[in-house]
């Protein structure tokens, strides 16, 4: 035989060789070496005679080389004999681990080659080990149990290739590899008498350390799109965080998990151990594309693929100055330097006063002025501006038109109060229409907010969020326990996971889900109602519970194999730890082969079930968290009802269970409406208690005691009790009159409402009577004639206030916000008609009580008259309290200064800290202080770790059946780096700032993993064409698509649809975990009879959310982001896009505009006062501007008090300003047109006047009025009433007290409008040659 040089042979074979024995290229290299053998003449048959042809030539040789090489020809051919024999070939008898499974035939021959069958199956799972004559160690039957075994890998692992391509390399150089022998090594063995053959009981595996890390890397950040984990968490026994390349590969080929029926033991080196070479084929890593043209993984699944990782943007700093905050500096400094400037200024007028004595009105005391009021005004019209003369004639007319109307009201009082009751009692059957809005999606969110219309949208296309039930157990047991597996350390179990604990548990649980409740006659169960995502299939109800694990079951729960007393081997401990790591398991490979998947069919999630642990240390819990998911209905009425019904009757039982083991806090999902309606049942006594303190104030107040011998005659009581029912009836007229419409009331209407209109109302009433126990008859004036000059002069007063506020009131109606905007309403229109019912039905109710008074009968007892005495008018103590004392001492010149300085001072200091009010409204607050609720909320935010699902929902429009259009949406290989997919992923890694905690479900994703060919998942019939489950054996049932690299690409157009039907009704098995009935059935929309898509949604969950705060920023981040996915994906001709649905959105939605609502409403009802008292203070704009500048000072002052007071920001804080506001012009406006018509000779004695008689009453009528009342709200149950009704009861009517009663008049002294000369000289006129001008001169 002609060959070249055996050592040059040999050179080339050693150094090839070598490159078998090198990891990272072994397998071409066997390859190549064969084949250099065939062209040297040596053929594999003849292995032994070319080797002893070998020796021979070697032994002619002469010297060291020819040895060495002779040596080396030994050493290398034995190996390559040896690597050529396999260890195993075809199936023998049945494993004793599991039945079902076949044991591998030893077998020690060179391998054998695959009949056609058995070639195609090779091709499709180790494409790696298809060259020349294709002879592996396996045959058609294991290749085929080879497929049916990795279909759970495959349907999670294929969506990365590469991650695929080494973990199908690790099994297929273990079960075919014609190498087999150099790193599989056979070591147990068992007799098969049926086949006279011999098992293969144990296999010792040598692997690379290197090859399994790069499998590992390759494959750590797969994700599972169906159960927002790692595909790892699935497939390596524990959680994702705790798998390693090492215990992944243990857990595989461990006897243990189910799987494997024969025991394979890997041994990790990078170096031949005992004359066996690692197994270290080629690896690709996630971010490389295979030799077949698969490409990358995509960065959702290959962190290293992402580039750099995302990074927050920075935390802006507060605002600081030298280190001190901004706002606060700021109006310190300018604090500062309005007391410099101010009291300079002062000091300086004080100068010049003490050296130029002069008066500015000085021309109008001097007869010899044509405008001087002691002059006979002649001339007094032509110097008068055109302004201050259309006031005059605007305000005469105004006094003209109500002192004739008080006239007719006190000549025809039955007729006014007859028509007066009519008219009510007409608004007030409106009341029979009445509907109260508890509905909190009703009372805080607009129909027209995004978050309702998105909501909407999404109860549309995918149903409402179903209703929760929710049980959150904790135990006094505080003796923890421990379980000592078979190797490592003992595991620490928490005290509530004691399997007593957990069978009382079980018992609660049974007993709820055995409830039963009654519905128009009709028995309902839990089962009625539940949640069952694989019915018709599975009826059982969703259940997340840790017993889920357990399926419910007691017996499940017990079992236990153990060789006691020395070592417990399975139990509850070990199934729970399997479960934990693995929830979606349909088998925790046990003895008793138990499943994690809940009885429902879906799995339970460790971090929705278990609560009070850090990290993944779920054997650490303190709390169990059972969650009991019911059905929602929208427009059904009557299954809502049923699942009302059942969830009172739950809720009656959990107020009554009792178990000393175990503390229970719980919730319904109407348990929030039902707490809040109690809680408005259980103040009603503390509203009526506050409320009738008022009423006997008012009541005894209006009386005015001349001597004890005319007490009955002179009290007032009567009269109060019409002027308090008055009040009442135009809050019923209100409600009336919206409910004729159809407006709902909310209970912040009737709660608030009664409370304003009181204070309007009552201020009015006792302005009216004061000013009438003030007056004096003049000669030849009748009663009637009194009294309509006494409103003539009061009424535009009231008019002012009331007519302010109504129109301020009907502004605020613009708010978008319900519970504002229905507030405002009722509100205006109660103000309006309590102002004309005080104008006509008081006014002739004080005309009959003044001519019962004057005919010397007693108050209530009318028919009773006293004997006949004198009657002598005095000035009631008060009057001459603000009048003697107090309207002097506030005006002298000394304490004027001061408080200037005092109010500024509290003006700068609201305003440092008005952006430091919180926004938001803790749902503690709005339950009663005796609430199950309250421990509920408590251990919400104390124990759960997870926070409420969120859904990114894209509307109809977009096209899935395109590449284009999947692309844009998917997270797989080939999809877009900005795709939803992976925008929610990338938000994920930030979930302290994005509040995103998982990687979304995708339907997409798991429905391409579905449709490969490679998957047993998607199957039909042949001869019908009807959907084929996994789990069916049936020989008819072929693939959807064909296994070319067409049918591996992914399905569009008409294929994409034809399957995608299947795909939402496959119930997932243990065949096929891709099954997208359970999670995602209600995900997609079908239209057009399943022939389009439209809407879809893709689920994730929100971070822990523990305060208004997360709420408001989760869902402002959020939406900030589906704006960026929508910019993404939507083609610009298309209109759709893609938002975010959370169940909590509409409540907190307010607090995203919550601060442009409050500006916007108290701006509009300030503007709206400024106005109405520009023209009804005779278009005095310099008086209205101080009105609304004290008006404004009282609202800033407020947002101070609700910093120190800690009261959030919310809608019912907004609705109290809203009324802070109405009440203030109360406050303000009767003492600035008091003032304004004031003809005293300077500014400080005009305030002076206006003090004395208007302040009186007002601090009389409103001050003191609501102050009692409002003591009472401190006694309240509800937290709610304690901090928004109380508190901020409390500061509006002392801030508005201390301004109207304190700054305002000082204000005004300073920098009061002039006299109006018109004003001035028809006010001299009208009482010229009459005993009441006496008063002005």
């Amino acid at each position: 035989m002609n060959t070249p040089s055996l050592c040059a042979v040999l050179h080339t074979l050693g150094r090839q060789g070598a490159a078998t024995l090198n990891p990272a290229r072994a397998h071409t290299k066997v390859f190549d070496n064969r084949k250099e053998i065939r062209k040297l003449g040596f053929q594999p048959n003849r292995v032994t005679l070319e080797k002893s042809s070998g020796v021979r030539g070697a032994m002619a040789l002469q010297g060291e080389k020819q040895i060495f090489c002779l040596l080396w020809a030994i050493i290398l051919l034995s190996q390559w004999v040896h690597g050529q024999h396999c260890i195993w070939y075809g199936e023998c008898g049945n494993s004793t681990l599991i039945k079902e499974k076949k044991l591998n035939c030893n077998y020690t021959g060179p391998p054998k080659p695959l009949p056609d069958e058995g070639q195609e199956l090779l091709q499709e799972l180790c494409p790696g080990l298809v060259y020349g004559d294709n002879k592996v160690c396996c045959d058609t039957q294991q290749l085929t149990t080879l497929k049916s075994n990795i279909q759970i890998p495959l349907q999670y692992l294929s969506r990365c290739p590469a991650c695929f391509f080494n973990f199908m390399t690790l099994f297929c150089e273990l079960t075919c590899s014609p190498r087999q022998s150099q790193f599989v090594n056979a070591t147990q063995f068992s007799a098969d008498p049926e086949h006279n053959k011999t098992n293969v009981l144990e296999v010792s595996y040598y692997i690379s350390q290197t090859f399994a890390n790069a499998m590992y890397n390759a494959c750590s950040d797969v994700q599972a799109p169906s159960t927002n984990v790692k595909a790892l968490s699935l497939l390596c026994g524990r959680d994702a965080s705790e798998c390693t390349p090492k215990n992944w590969i243990q857990y595989m080929f461990d006897t243990n998990n189910g799987q494997v029926p024969f025991a394979i033991d890997p041994v990790f080196s990078d170096v031949p151990v005992m004359s066996m070479t690692p197994m270290s084929n080629r690896t690709f890593n996630c971010t490389q594309s295979l030799d077949d043209g698969s490409g990358p993984c995509s960065c959702q699944d290959c962190s290293k693929a992402c580039g750099p990782a995302p990074v927050p943007p920075p935390v802006l700093p507060p605002w600081t100055i030298l280190g001190l905050d901004a706002m606060i500096l700021i109006m310190w400094c300018s604090y500062i330097a309005f007391l410099f400037i101010f009291f300079g200024v002062v000091l300086g007028a004080w100068c010049y006063r003490r050296r130029m004595v002069t008066s500015e009105y000085g021309p109008i005391l001097d007869s010899n002025q044509p405008y001087s009021v002691n002059s006979d005004g002649t001339d007094f019209l032509g110097e008068a501006t055109c302004c201050e003369t259309l006031g005059e004639r605007f305000e005469n007319m105004l006094r003209v038109l109500f002192s004739s109307w008080g006239s007719l009201c006190v000549r025809q009082p039955l007729t006014v109060i007859l028509a007066s009751v009519v008219l009510v009692s007409i608004c007030s059957a409106g009341l029979s229409y009445m509907r109260i809005t508890t509905n909190p999606v009703e009372l805080w969110s607009s129909p027209s907010s995004r978050a309702r219309q998105e909501k909407d949208y999404f109860d549309k296309h995918f149903g409402p969020f179903f209703r929760t039930e929710q049980l959150i157990i904790t135990t006094s047991w505080d003796t923890p326990g421990s379980f000592t597996p078979s190797f490592g350390p003992d595991i620490y179990f928490s005290p509530i996971l004691n399997i007593s604990l957990l069978h009382q548990v079980l018992d609660l649980q049974t007993e709820i889900t055995n409830l039963k409740a009654e519905y128009k006659g009709e028995t309902v169960t839990f089962q009625d109602i539940c949640v069952s995502p694989l019915a018709p299939y599975n009826d059982n109800c969703t259940i997340l519970s840790v017993l889920n694990y357990y399926q419910n079951s007691h017996e499940v729960l017990d079992h236990v194999l153990a060789d006691l007393p020395f070592m417990i081997y399975f139990d509850y401990h070990t199934h729970f730890l399997y479960c934990v790591s693995s929830p979606t398991a349909l088998d925790d490979t046990g003895h008793f082969h138990d499943p994690c998947m809940g009885t429902y069919g879906g799995p339970v999630f460790p971090w929705l079930v278990l609560g009070g642990y850090e990290d993944h240390a779920y054997s650490n819990a303190t709390a169990l968290v059972i969650t009991f998911p019911v059905n929602n209905y929208l427009n059904d009425t009557e299954k809502l009802g049923k699942a009302l019904a059942w969830e009172k009757v739950f809720i009656d039982f959990m107020k009554n269970y009792y178990n000393p083991n175990l503390t229970i806090s719980f919730s319904s999902e109407r348990s929030i409406e039902d707490e809040i309606d109690r809680e408005s049942n259980s103040d009603v006594t503390t509203i009526v208690i506050s409320y009738v303190i008022m009423f006997v104030y008012i009541s005894l107040a209006l009386g005015h005691i001349n001597s004890s011998q005319t007490l009955l005659v002179d009290s007032k009581i009567s009269l109060g009790i019409a002027g308090i029912l008055i009040v009442l009836s135009s809050v019923a007229c209100s409600l009336g009159i919206f409910s004729y419409i159809g407006i709902p009331l909310t209970l912040i209407v009737i709660e608030v409402i009664p409370f304003l209109v009181l204070a309007v109302g009552v201020d009015n009433i006792f302005i009216i009577v004061q000013t009438y126990q003030r007056d004096e008859r003049m000669p030849e004036e009748e009663l009637h004639q009194q009294i309509g000059r006494i409103l003539g002069d009061v009424a535009p007063s009231m008019f002012l206030s009331s007519f302010s506020e109504t129109v301020a009131f009907f502004l605020g109606a613009l708010s978008t916000m319900p519970a504002v905007r229905t507030f405002s309403l009722f509100a205006g229109l109660a103000v309006f008609i309590d102002f004309l019912l005080q104008i006509s039905c008081f006014v002739s109710l004080l005309g009959l009580d003044i001519q019962r008074q004057e005919a010397n009968r007693t108050d209530i007892l009318c028919c009773v008259k006293l004997s006949d005495g004198q009657q002598a008018k005095s000035e009631g103590s008060l009057f001459r309290f603000f009048k003697k004392i107090y309207a002097p001492f506030i005006l002298k010149d000394w304490v004027r200064p001061l408080v200037v300085a005092v109010f500024v001072g509290m003006l700068s200091f609201s305003v440092a800290v008005v952006n430091k009010v919180e926004i938001g409204l803790e749902q503690t607050l709005s339950m009663p202080d005796d609430s199950y609720m309250l421990d509920y909320f408590r251990n919400l935010s104390e124990y759960l770790h997870t926070g409420p699902p969120v859904y990114f929902v894209v509307e109809d429009g977009h096209d899935y059946k395109t590449s284009e259009g999947q692309n844009a949406v998917c997270g797989g290989v080939g999809c877009n780096s900005d795709s939803l997919v992976q925008q929610i992923y990338a938000a994920s890694l930030l979930d302290n700032y994005t509040k995103i905690s998982n990687v979304p479900s995708s339907w997409l994703d798991d429905y391409f993993d579905w449709v490969k060919p490679q998957s047993s998942c998607c199957r039909y019939y042949n001869a019908t064409g009807a959907f084929c489950n996994a789990s069916v054996v049936d020989k008819s049932c072929v693939h959807c698509r064909p296994m070319t690299s067409s049918g591996k690409q992914r399905p569009n157009g008409t294929e994409f649809m034809h399957f995608l039907p299947m795909f939402l009704s496959d119930n997932p098995n243990i065949n096929c975990g891709k099954g997208g009935h359970a999670a995602y059935s209600t995900a997609v929309d079908l239209k057009e009879n399943d022939t389009d898509i439209g809407a879809t949604y893709f689920m994730s969950y929100h971070t822990i959310l523990k305060t208004s705060a997360d709420y408001i920023d989760a869902m402002k981040m959020v939406r900030e982001l589906t704006d960026n996915i929508t910019q993404a994906i939507a083609p610009h001709d298309k209109s759709y896009r893609v938002f975010p649905y959370s169940i909590f959105y509409v409540f907190y939605e307010q607090y995203l505009t919550i601060v442009h609502d409050t500006a916007f409403n108290l701006g509009v009802s300030l503007l709206a006062i400024f106005v109405v008292s520009t023209v009804l203070l005779g278009f005095e704009l310099w008086s209205a501007v101080l009105m609304s500048f004290t008006i404004a000072m009282i609202l800033v002052n407020m947002f101070g008090v609700m910093w120190l007071w800690s009261i959030s920001l919310n809608a019912v804080s907004l609705v109290n300003l809203v009324m802070c506001c109405g009440i203030s012009v109360e406050f303000c406006s009767h003492i600035v047109r008091a003032f304004s018509v004031s003809t005293r000779s300077s500014r400080v004695e005009r305030a002076e006047e206006a003090l004395a008689h208007m302040g009186s009453s007002v601090f009389s009528g409103i001050t003191l009025t609501k102050f009692g009342g409002i003591l009472i709200l401190a006694l309240s149950k509800s937290q709610i009433f304690q901090i928004f009704y109380f508190r901020m009861y409390l500061a509006i009517v002392l801030l508005g007290a201390a301004h109207g009663l304190i700054f305002l008049p000082v204000l005004l002294s300073y920098a009061g409008p002039s006299v109006n000369k018109a004003k001035a000289m028809a006010a001299r006129n009208r009482v010229a040659g009459t005993e009441r001008e006496r008063l002005i001169s």
